[in-house]
């Protein structure tokens, strides 16, 4: 998504597309995070402002939206809205302009035109970025139902859901991802007062997920099960990775949506009481890696989480090394017809529920050209076949296509709604 004309601390997006196979991983397919490796300003600025941190700057325009291939970062601020009524494809139109001319500002490191509470003031762009995505009851509000992407039908019903519509779906859906939680938080709170009267705030979460930085060098974070959660994501270099993230014109696809992609949002709720009463041994064998290396097993003593996974090893016994049920067998793009998704999952933490146990898991997040091909299938299977399903609750889902990227001077949706 990244290919475009601005520069981020010296690299152009296609520049980082260049380099991007070094670091584009994913793993656990429950959810992992995408994460593309990025140099980020090494010392602090000259002037004293802004730290390594602070000073990294993701530009909001260009042929796809930012927050899509970039780095992950390390805290998220996820949100809907819902137009209001008699708002239509006018009021529409104007909230996206004011949204984009904000975007624009705040992933430079500026203060908003209006609303600013100077909760960030003192901050860099701390790599922000704002992803905005379309659900499909938009199109009926704004009269733009001519216009809505057949591969925008809703998501079917998957066994064990337990979803809770209120903190799901909606007609307008951001993903506001920064370094520096005061920022995104920030960046959320003048998106809400800038769409007041036009939109009004449907559900929130925030995750997080590993600072960059806190280890000795760059490797694959681990989600809150204790699993290196990110191993096994499609990279840029690799061949026909475009035509999986990225909508192209033709079939049933729509010319506007050109460059834009599909979302999947699913927050899932890890059963960790149940989860760590199992032996390190036996959590192993249902994810089919290694916790220590996230190595897949049978690989070699250091072989590392990117070794190749061999799906028909068996052990002296004649027993697949690989259980049948295995996340990592089930997941697998081979066992679901060549279907990927360029995942990009964060864990969050809200406490205890009336039980007493954590509502704690991961905001699950895939890109994907088309979610009939990509994320229905795959979850259709592990939601029937996989080991892992007995420790996860998915309990809120949302399904947005997500617009091409913004020219300069232009918004996000343009080429929708001036079409």
């Amino acid at each position: 998504m990244n290919d475009s004309n601005s520069v981020r601390t010296g690299f152009t997006r296609r520049a980082l597309l260049g380099t991007a196979g070094a670091g584009l991983m994913a793993g656990v397919s429950a959810g992992a995070a995408g994460a593309v490796a990025l140099d980020r300003p090494a010392a602090p600025r000259a002037d004293g402002s802004g730290g390594a941190l602070g000073a990294a700057r993701v530009p909001f325009h260009g042929e796809h939206q930012a927050g899509i291939l970039e780095p992950q970062q390390a805290r998220v601020q996820l949100a809907a809205f819902d137009l209001a009524d008699g708002a239509g494809r006018d009021g529409l139109r104007g909230l996206l302009q004011r949204w984009s001319r904000t975007a624009a500002r705040l992933t430079a490191g500026e203060p908003a035109e209006e609303f600013d509470n100077q909760v960030a003031l003192d901050a860099g762009p701390c790599s922000l970025t704002l992803t905005f995505g379309f659900g499909a009851t938009l199109f009926d509000r704004a009269g733009l139902a001519d216009h809505r992407p057949a591969a925008l039908e809703p998501l079917p019903a998957f066994p064990g859901d337990a979803l809770d519509p209120a903190r799901g779906d909606g007609d307008l859906f951001v993903q506001i991802g920064a370094d520096d939680a005061l920022v995104a938080v920030h960046a959320l709170r003048v998106l809400q007062r800038r769409a007041a009267g036009t939109a009004a705030l449907r559900w929130q979460s925030a995750g997080f997920a590993r600072t960059p930085g806190a280890t000795p060098h760059p490797m694959t974070g681990r989600n809150l099960m204790g699993q290196i959660d990110g191993s096994n994501n499609p990279e840029p270099a690799d061949d026909g990775f475009a035509a999986k993230v990225f909508a192209a014109a033709g079939a049933d696809q729509p010319a506007w949506l050109t460059g834009g992609s599909y979302l999947v949002f699913r927050r899932i709720r890890m059963l960790l009481d149940n989860w760590e009463a199992l032996p390190a041994d036996r959590q192993e064998r249902v994810i089919g890696r290694r916790k220590s290396d996230g190595a897949p097993l049978g690989a070699p003593a250091g072989a590392g989480e990117h070794a190749p996974v061999d799906l028909s090893a068996q052990g002296p016994d004649g027993a697949l090394v690989i259980p049948s049920d295995a996340h990592i067998r089930v997941a697998a793009p081979a066992a679901n017809g060549g279907a990927a998704m360029l995942r990009r999952g964060f864990s969050y933490h809200d406490g205890l529920l009336a039980d007493g146990s954590p509502d704690a898991g991961l905001l699950f997040l895939a890109f994907q050209a088309d979610p009939r091909k990509g994320f229905t299938p795959v979850q259709r299977k592990l939601s029937r076949g996989d080991g892992l399903s007995r420790f996860l609750r998915h309990e809120a889902s949302g399904l947005y296509v997500v617009p091409p990227g913004v020219r300069e001077g232009g918004y996000v949706g343009e080429t929708l709604l001036e079409g």
